[in-house]
């Protein structure tokens, strides 16, 4: 389970399991509250999908600290895109390309992708910024270009690369 803000493409990974019921879901989203509580992070509205693992209880717990729910239309999933594009990123970069052991594994491949996305994937709607790392400044000497290196780290065995200037 995953939400994504909007506005800075900020993902956040709320949890994994086999088996998603309403009371885990419900711990989830309100763990996502004191996230968001303890981050000031304002939130108005919360879109998802009309999945039946999702109770009503969880809208009330969303209402309760000023957060409206959004169903998305049914068969309409441009409603909910920049979340979907996540997913499908999610899959194509790591899940394809990585085979997971058991849940602990998963959980550890899924922190890891969030954090790559957060903290270093150029993001186009962003002007090429991570959710959480400014635009670095462009190099216009050509005696720096001429020199320039630049280090790859790689994350998750690989699956991952980072690629940055060497100080």
């Amino acid at each position: 389970m995953a939400v994504i803000e909007h506005a800075t493409r900020r993902v956040r990974v709320l949890g994994t399991t086999a088996h998603p019921n309403a009371s885990w879901v419900i711990q989830a989203i309100k763990n996502l509250v004191m996230d968001l509580d303890d981050a000031g992070c304002r939130v108005r509205y919360l879109i998802r999908d009309r999945d039946g693992k999702f109770p009503a209880l969880m809208d009330v717990v969303l209402a309760e600290v000023g957060i409206q729910t959004v169903l998305a239309g049914i068969r309409m999933p441009r409603m909910n895109s920049i979340m979907e594009r996540w997913v499908q990123s999610c899959r194509r970069e790591l899940l394809d390309r990585c085979l997971v052991w058991n849940e602990r594994h998963l959980r550890h491949a899924l922190r890891e992708c969030e954090r790559f996305y957060n903290q270093h994937r150029a993001h186009q709607a962003l002007a090429q910024a991570a959710p959480l790392r400014p635009v670095p400044d462009p190099i216009a000497d050509p005696e720096r270009i001429v020199d320039l290196n630049i280090r790859r780290r790689d994350r998750l065995g690989g699956v991952l690369h980072e690629y940055s200037h060497a100080a």
